[in-house]
């Protein structure tokens, strides 16, 4: 069970007349919506995954509990399709990116990193190696979706953790279809008897979308879906064969922006007058006084690596593993763009939510064609400063008004003129205390994907900026549980084991993959998640996180964003 998952204290004031009535709390609210991103359209043809750089940073400046759920700057990547070609009622895709989720456990104010692979109408998704839909591991619903690559990087089930404290620095991402294992025809599915999941007789193409991260402290391939994660969910829609992600091309033209879900706000009212506080959020700043949010969007063609890969493994010339100008797509950005932030208290209908006016504060603006960004109205938002960097913060308080001939929508207001009455000002938003819910378990039973044929080294510990410490082991790839509980066949693995082992060989953690950015800094990864394979398991070996659990109980407010206030 949670604790309240808002925690809003009040400061005591002194009443003036002990018979007069004690004006009503402020009542519960939220602030949610989407931020908006003109991005000119792609050719079609640039369909073989894409990249970019979005900016990571502590959109709120306490953590404020397990309700808080928002995305940084990001995307969502669907299969394409011609006109009139897309099946009805589907919905499949790879989003996720930087933020923070309900169901994230060991959370701080700054953001982590998860795949967010979406199967057939939310039937499962996968967050990363050993994370999923759910915790029931007899249900694995898409915690055995993802395949370990690298042999230099662990993977938290909670997520892949930034370096505590980032404000701004460029997390450089993407997803490019390599052909790691085998397609698969109808029924060429093996039993597993260790393995819930049945086989899967449906054809299954060989498109392994691969993660590749470009980072201060870790550069190329990290993981991949298997592509059975795609048709394992078809269930009785057999019509969906072949127009899954394990077969079909990528979407080039894709939305960008940044998903706002939950962020602790409250209102009050006063002399028939409506006033709401949202809870200090703030935007980065660069060495120029710039905000950039994301930079550099690619979209790639199979020219870009996805065709060099395929021959290397046929027993070509090696991959340099670096995405090829030639089949790369850079996209521009465009005018316009925007918010659809509204705030409105707890249980308000949907019709009755009222939108901030966020432009008069803040203006989209591209810093440069590959550049995208905010300026700030410098009456309205101030400058902060601390270790981790510059911020802009938002304006927190505003008052419902109705301009003549305009819509009702909420405008930015001094804290000074908003009533004391309202006790808005006296408000501290917490981060409340919460049990979680537990520690990240894997199978311990002799027959389960973890245990047969189990690991070759380890157990090893690392302990994570987000206070949590992180149980692994070391697999040999083929052998890892995603791989085991995948249905593909002994030959099949042992060919998926030869090519990883040509990858582990040629494409080290330090040479360039995605192409570098043109402005700003890179974030760096958590430290503690970068580790190196015992000797004599250099090649063919991957790290598997088995357990993730607090070192510590709950503190009142754990990862506050940098001093500045």
């Amino acid at each position: 069970m949670h604790a309240p998952l808002i925690a809003l204290s009040l400061v005591a004031f002194p009443t003036a007349q002990a018979t007069k009535p004690a004006p009503p709390a402020p009542a519960p609210a939220e602030m949610s919506g989407y931020m908006l991103v003109p991005v000119e359209r792609a050719p079609e043809e640039f369909h073989a995954g894409f990249s970019l750089y979005a900016a990571a940073f502590p959109v709120v400046e306490r953590y404020p509990g397990s309700r808080f759920q928002t995305g940084l700057f990001g995307t969502w990547m669907f299969p394409q399709f011609a006109e009139g070609e897309k099946p009805k009622d589907l919905y499949t895709d790879i989003e996720g990116g930087l933020g923070w989720w309900r169901d994230t456990r060991f959370a701080t104010a700054t953001p982590k990193f998860i795949m967010g692979g979406v199967a057939v109408n939310f039937a499962a998704w996968a967050n990363g190696p050993g994370a999923g839909k759910g915790r029931d591991w007899d249900r694995p619903l898409g915690k055995y979706a993802i395949a370990q690559l690298s042999p230099w990087v662990v993977w938290p089930p909670d997520g892949l953790n930034l370096a505590q404290g980032t404000c701004g620095e460029l997390f450089g991402y993407g997803y490019l279809p390599l052909p790691l294992v085998e397609a698969r025809a109808a029924g060429e599915g093996r039993p597993v008897p260790t393995h819930p999941v049945p086989t899967h007789p449906i054809p299954t193409g060989d498109q392994c979308w691969t993660l590749f991260l470009n980072s201060v402290n870790f550069k190329g391939p990290l993981c991949f879906f298997l592509p059975n994660f795609w048709t394992e969910h078809v269930g009785e829609r057999r019509e969906l064969v072949g127009k899954l992600l394990d077969t079909r091309p990528s979407d080039p033209n894709k939305a960008f922006q940044m998903e706002t879900q939950w962020v602790p706000a409250a209102v009050a009212e006063h002399d028939g007058a409506l006033y709401g506080r949202v809870a200090p959020m703030s935007f980065p700043l660069d060495k120029d006084g710039r905000t950039v949010v994301l930079h550099r969007l690619s979209v790639y063609s199979g020219a870009a690596l996805t065709d060099a890969v395929r021959a290397w493994f046929a027993g070509g010339a090696p991959a340099s593993g670096a995405f090829d100008a030639k089949g790369t797509f850079v996209q521009t950005f465009g005018s316009g763009g925007g918010s659809t932030w509204r705030l409105f208290a707890d249980g308000t209908a949907d019709g009755e939510r009222r939108d901030i006016d966020w432009r008069a504060f803040g203006t989209p603006v591209a810093h440069d064609a590959h550049t995208f960004g905010y300026a700030w109205n410098d009456d309205l938002v101030r400058e902060v400063r601390g270790k981790g960097g510059r911020r802009v913060r938002l304006p927190e308080y505003f008052r419902l008004e109705t301009g003549e001939g305009r819509e009702t929508r909420w405008k930015t207001v001094e804290r000074t003129r908003v009533p004391r009455a309202t006790k808005l000002d006296a408000l501290e938003f917490d981060t409340p205390v919460e049990e979680g819910e537990g520690p990240y378990t894997t199978p311990d039973a002799a027959d389960s994907p973890f245990r047969a044929p189990g690991p070759v080294a380890g157990p090893f510990k690392t302990m994570l900026g987000d206070g949590s410490t992180v149980t692994y082991c070391w697999y040999r790839f083929a052998d890892q549980p995603a791989m085991i509980a995948s249905g593909l066949t002994a030959a099949e693995r042992e060919e998926a084991q030869r090519r990883v082992e040509l990858l582990h060989r040629a494409w080290t953690k330090d040479r360039e993959y995605i192409p570098a950015p043109t402005t700003g800094r890179l974030a760096s990864i958590d430290a503690a998640l970068l580790v190196t394979p015992p000797k004599g398991l250099e090649i063919g070996h991957v790290p598997i996180a088995i357990r993730q659990e607090r070192r510590s109980a709950p503190t009142r407010s754990p990862g506050k964003a940098p001093a500045g206030r």
